[in-house]
């Protein structure tokens, strides 16, 4: 069935790209792109002849080692923006793109030394079961469902929007059919794969992004004689902001602004629902904490090459003459300001490299975006319709059923909203992913882990807290606001709502906890002990696992 299904995808965009005339196909590319989905289709098919239960669909039944966990979770965060939006802002922006970029990456320790051992011992499919540990279970699964399905619609949303206009500007594709596409992709991935397939993928995804980007940074730094002063030089000479390229410019002339995003950035990670699903794959927490080590080495080292990459990107191809619009740099070639890496691997390594980041590209979000669906599957089945609905009396294969209808709704919505929203900015759209997640998922399950005075009622107030003021503040922001509604003037004078949402839904969670006494709160603080000796003989137990049997 896969290969007739590919076969047809094959025809129908070929027949699209045919009758596109705005653009010459490169047939290196397509070809890439087509061996590609085809090894993905294929590991998509031996991950559905070993997936039986729904341990095996939601967390790939634990057999995840670390190193391979690491190299799925930096495929997870290592997506299509990262590779070509990361390195645009730095050839645009120079100095304050390394520094948004740095931002991206220094939230890892958090989970690393905060969150990764507690996450693994104490839940199982989803980070709502660490949240309804002590706290009663169907309110706060609520909660962590509405939170989830929040975070991962707009992230899927951004991704669907990214693959219909990469696709469309690199293989001539009718935009409806590239979303399509990838809607297709994605649901055969999950749907027939699960866990295990969607892990596979990303790490596949993760070798093919880190040799290309490695690949493309050697062919750069040979350019400039494997100098970083000639590179840095030339980078000054070419860009129109001279010497202002190394120094703090526009986006941090704000310290509000910038503190604000920094936030986002950093604990947003964590509340992240499909990052989170990552520490329920392998088999304890030593190996999750192990994890996130290994993720934070691939990572740290792809957004060097990507800062480079940015910076060179400003000499080789900065003064085509193609990339000024009106005296400034826009861009007016395939993708313009958001293509620049592609641009670099054309420039450097001809068609064949141009053809292969391309089709890794594409497939980083068709990667990106199964990871996403099938935590918003598990949110539904699992949180909501096992625990909640059915107050775990659903049988497995009921559950195994609601979450292939669930991956088909939220491929329809993402198919849906792709085609809807392919003229808007979505820039927006991160800022509000990581600001959602950093004041809903994050304050609850920080507190749910660390605070013993947590209650069900302060947990659900800080939450939907978070969530509401994070969604409002946004829509009032320039972005929004005056960007995409056309008001003169935005209510909200911030692009990012973390500095304020986020510490609201700590103090409301706080203070309606202190002052809860009833009943129910009694239960929630007793049970925090219970919680702590889970999480201890969680730890005790991999340790075990080590020592030699005799």
């Amino acid at each position: 069935m896969n290969k007739f299904l590919l076969l047809a995808m094959i025809v129908v965009s070929s027949s699209h790209a045919q009758a596109a005339t705005h653009q010459a196909l490169n047939w290196t590319a397509i070809g890439m792109f087509t061996t590609i989905v085809f090894i993905t289709l294929v590991i998509t098919w031996q991950a559905a002849r070993k997936t039986h239960s729904k341990e095996d669909f939601y967390t790939a039944g634990g057999s995840i080692s670390a190193k391979q966990n690491g190299l799925a979770i930096a495929g997870d965060y290592m997506s299509a923006s990262t590779l070509l939006g990361a390195s645009s802002m730095v050839f645009f922006k120079g100095y304050d793109g390394f520094i948004y970029v740095t931002g991206f990456f220094v939230c890892w320790p958090i989970l690393t030394f905060l969150m990764a051992e507690r996450l693994r011992n104490l839940g199982k499919y989803t980070f709502a079961d660490i949240v309804s540990y002590r706290l009663e279970p169907a309110k706060t699964r609520v909660l962590a469902t509405c939170g989830s399905l929040i975070v991962v619609c707009c992230y899927l949303l951004l991704q669907m929007v990214g693959a219909g206009q990469l696709i469309k500007l690199l293989f001539g594709i009718d935009y409806t059919v590239a979303v399509v596409l990838v809607g297709c992709l994605m649901l055969v991935y999950v749907m027939f794969g699960g866990m295990l397939a969607t892990t596979w993928i990303q790490i596949v995804k993760a070798i093919l992004l880190l040799f290309g980007g490695t690949v493309l940074t050697f062919l750069c730094l040979r350019y400039f004689g494997f100098s970083f002063d000639n590179l840095v030089a030339a980078a000054v000479k070419n860009h129109h902001l001279g010497q202002k390229v190394l120094e703090p410019g526009s986006m941090l002339s704000n310290p509000i602004n910038a503190l604000s995003t920094s936030l986002a950035l950093i604990f947003g990670l964590a509340g992240l629902p499909h990052i989170l699903m990552r520490f329920f794959t392998v088999s304890n927490a030593q190996e999750a904490r192990k994890s996130v080590f290994y993720a934070s080495g691939y990572i740290g080292y792809f957004f060097i090459l990507v800062c480079i990459l940015g910076f060179a990107a400003i000499s080789i191809i900065g003064t085509n003459p193609n990339f000024y619009v009106d005296g400034k740099l826009g861009g007016e070639l395939i993708g313009g300001s958001n293509m620049v890496a592609i641009h670099l691997a054309g420039a450097l390594g001809g068609n064949l490299l141009l053809g292969f980041l391309s089709a890794v590209a594409f497939a980083t979000i068709l990667a990106v975006v199964a990871g996403l669906t099938l935590a918003g599957a598990s949110a539904i089945s699992h949180d909501l319709f096992q625990k909640v609905i059915k107050k775990g009396q659903a049988t497995e294969k009921q559950e195994m059923n609601i979450s292939r209808v669930a991956v088909i709704g939220l491929g329809v919505i993402a198919i849906a909203c792709g085609i809807l929203f392919e003229k808007m900015n979505i820039t927006f759209l991160m800022g509000l992913t990581f600001g959602i997640a950093a004041s809903a998922n994050f304050p609850v399950l920080f507190l749910a882990m660390y605070w013993k005075d947590l209650t069900t009622r302060g947990a659900l107030w800080g939450g939907f807290t978070g969530i509401i003021s994070a969604i409002v503040l946004v829509v009032l922001s320039p972005t929004v606001w005056v960007g995409v509604l056309g008001y003169a003037q935005a209510i909200f004078p911030y692009d990012n709502p973390a500095l304020f949402s986020m510490p609201l839904a700590f103090i409301v969670s706080c203070v309606v906890s202190l002052t809860d006494h009833s009943e129910r709160a009694a239960i929630d603080r007793a049970g925090f002990e219970q919680q702590v000796v889970r999480s201890e003989l969680g730890a005790r137990q991999a340790d075990l696992e080590k020592v030699p049997v005799h």
